[in-house]
């Protein structure tokens, strides 16, 4: 018979909808809509959309797969850490671009890549 612990932990008071919003505020950080993200952790967008209303308490496998899919520490999501405006947000339009870019090959990457390059350079000279 499994013995009653000896210590008790003090409640927490877990603010779902504090952790619903750090979640949305996060994934615009990424510059991802609620349908990507969804399909990233294999959720119906509409169960993402209920946990960062706030309307379902998420389990920590699933705090995890966000935090993974998000490319952010839970701690951030739970609001262990603050959600820093450091790092500015990036647009979808231009998320979807630089992921573009990426998928390039190599030699085609490289040429466009010189040539941003290029052009940057040349807007800081003027």
């Amino acid at each position: 018979m499994p013995q009653p612990p000896k210590y008790q932990l003090a409640d927490i008071d877990i603010d779902v909808s504090a952790i619903g919003k750090n979640i949305a505020k996060l994934r615009k950080k990424r510059g991802l809509t609620q349908k990507v993200l969804a399909q990233r952790i294999g959720i119906q967008q509409s169960l993402l959309s209920h946990y960062e209303n706030g309307r379902l308490k998420l389990s920590a496998e699933m705090i995890i797969q966000i935090a993974k899919a998000l490319e952010f520490s839970t701690d951030k999501i739970l609001g262990l850490h603050p959600i820093s405006a450091d790092s500015p947000d990036i647009r979808p339009s231009l998320l979807k671009r630089m992921q573009k870019i990426d998928g390039l090959p190599l030699n085609e990457r490289r040429a466009l890549l010189k040539t941003i390059d290029m052009f940057l350079l040349n807007d800081s000279e003027n």
